[in-house]
């Protein structure tokens, strides 16, 4: 069986695609390695600070719906 068929696209892959993809690959992982930015760590932060804002919102709402409604939760579970 004669495989000179596969060569041609063998060797432009070897030469074209493999390098493009592995300086891709690596320099990726760098980035990744680096870690979070000052920018990101800064968002990272912010985000952090809403959801405990959010967080303290809900049990509020929940402490004033078991005062309001005590049974609001098993009403809405069986939903």
């Amino acid at each position: 069986m004669d495989m000179g068929f596969l060569v041609a696209p063998i060797i432009i892959f070897l030469i074209f695609v493999a390098p493009i993809w592995l300086i891709l690959h690596y320099r990726s992982k760098r980035q990744v390695g680096q870690g979070l930015t000052e920018e990101e760590y800064k968002q990272l932060n912010e985000l952090v600070q809403q959801a405990e804002k959010m967080n303290q919102r809900i049990v509020t709402l929940e402490t004033i719906l078991d005062h309001d409604s005590p049974d609001w939760r098993q009403r809405h579970e069986t939903k």
